[in-house]
């Protein structure tokens, strides 16, 4: 019992719950308000039609004074009384005394003032029979010209009974709904807050420190739904720039160790040398070390400012074709220099928003990977930058035909300091490809390696791929 009452408190804190109360009071007030307007246009309507039934009789009435007198009068009016259902009729003389008619007596003064009353009175019929209780008509008194008072009227009771019986149909409809939507309520209370309690122990367990928990999502698509996808979303995100500064804290602690050794030992030999010119060549060994070591710091600082975000707001058009063939051509003298071909294969005009520098490093880095590489290449020693538009986007490649990466490693190379062990004895941080992943990110994009030649081929080669969204005109 204690239980439920909890539950049913923190049900009712819901704002869900207490926005569908707000909704519920204010449709109950609306219905109030529809039920008693209903019944009051109808017995209106009904009062209406009544005063204009009683008017047309008093003109046929008054018509048939006119050509028999009296005793015609007297006549009709007698055997419209006896009709069932039939109106009120009385003669009265000139003081108000009844002196004929099918009611017993009526409110007085009601046949002391000529015209329609002005609200319903009371009167007696002669049987109480058929209905008993007060009974309440409205009628129009007429002055005859020999001075009698002639009142037809109508009982007020069918549309009183009319408005009743709107009243408590209207009534039952109305309470059956409320009954209905307070189950509704109900129902939507608990089922949003058994959803508030699976995001609430998700929540627990990743403020617990496990991260790679989830908020629960539905198909429903609904705010719930929407709310848990963004949050999983950002918690993806975190749980990625988390992994990525552990193993960041690791391979720095891994790779900077050896640079930094070597240039403590190489300091240290300098430091002992007595040779001038054994020493200057340690100095300068030295300072390519410490250039090295700036390069890997300022390689680490750039992917950390593109991961952020921070210069997402420097977006603008750019040529992509443009930008693709300057960089190629700034590394021909260098590939020509290893021995390589470089060749472009450059579909002109083609243009993405992004930030011009970060494409432009993207490239250097990819180029500047394939000729590393491909200078090993036994036989055609060759690099091709190509640029085409296909139908995920642009497609920017950079196919070489060096030894390539494992199928299987492909994905790990594009992690932070991370080389494979045949790479390990040329110059490099390991950085190259963790920008240009964050660079493809930044602009909505993605990373793709394969093999240029196939992977079964004896040199399969290495083809890396930038795929930009196509920009919409």
């Amino acid at each position: 019992m204690n239980r439920f009452l909890t539950r049913l408190r923190l049900m009712f804190r819901s704002t869900a719950v207490r926005l569908s109360g707000l909704y519920i009071v204010l449709f109950a007030l609306c219905a109030a308000f529809l039920v008693f307007y209903v019944t009051a246009m109808s017995e209106r309507l009904l009062v209406q039609q009544t005063r204009q039934t009683v008017q047309e009789e008093i003109a046929d009435i008054q018509r048939a004074y006119e050509r028999g007198g009296v005793n015609l009068l007297l006549r009709i009016m007698e055997r419209r009384a006896r009709q069932p259902g039939a109106n009120l009729y009385v003669i009265a003389g000139p003081n108000g005394e009844m002196l004929a008619g099918n009611v017993a007596s009526v409110q007085p003064g009601i046949l002391e003032t000529a015209g329609w009353t002005e609200r319903p009175f009371t009167y007696e019929p002669y049987s109480e029979s058929t209905r008993p209780g007060r009974h309440f008509a409205i009628a129009n008194v007429q002055q005859l010209d020999n001075g009698l008072r002639m009142m037809v009227g109508r009982d007020l009771g069918d549309p009183s009974r009319f408005r009743y019986i709107v009243r408590q149909a209207l009534m039952v409809a109305l309470t059956i709904m409320g009954v209905g939507a307070l189950i509704i309520w109900f129902g939507i209370g608990r089922n949003a807050l058994k959803r508030i309690d699976r995001m609430s122990a998700a929540s627990q367990k990743i403020m617990a420190g496990d991260l790679s928990q989830r908020l629960p999502v539905g198909r429903s698509g609904d705010e719930f739904d929407r709310l848990s996808a963004n949050l999983n979303a950002m918690l993806e995100r975190i749980e990625k720039l988390n992994e990525g500064l552990r193993q960041v804290s690791d391979n720095i602690a891994h790779d900077l160790k050896t640079p930094l050794t070597r240039l403590r030992n190489k300091a240290a030999d300098a430091l002992g040398e007595s040779d001038d010119t054994v020493r200057r060549n340690a100095l300068e060994g030295i300072i390519g070390e410490s250039d090295q070591l700036i390069r890997t710091f300022n390689a680490l600082l750039m992917i950390s400012r593109v991961e952020a975000g921070s210069i997402a707001a420097e977006m603008t058009p750019v040529d992509l074709s443009a930008i693709s063939a300057d960089s190629a051509e700034l590394y021909e003298p260098v590939a020509d220099e290893a021995g390589l071909e470089l060749t472009t294969e450059i579909e002109p005009g083609l243009t993405v928003n992004g930030n011009r520098e970060l494409i432009g490093q993207a490239i250097f880095n990819l180029i500047d990977n394939a000729i590393k590489y491909a200078a090993e290449a036994e036989g055609e020693k060759k690099i091709v930058v190509k640029l085409v538009k296909a139908a995920d986007g642009l497609r920017l490649s950079v196919c070489d035909n060096g030894p390539g990466i494992p199928a299987n490693k492909r994905d790990a190379v594009k992690k932070r300091f991370v080389r494979l062990d045949e790479s390990r004895s040329k110059p490099g941080t390991g950085l190259g490809l963790s920008l240009v992943e964050a660079v493809m990110e930044l602009h909505g994009g993605g990373l793709e390696l394969s093999a240029t030649n196939g992977d079964d081929a004896d040199v399969p080669g290495l083809t890396v791929t930038m795929v930009f969204p196509v920009v919409k005109g």
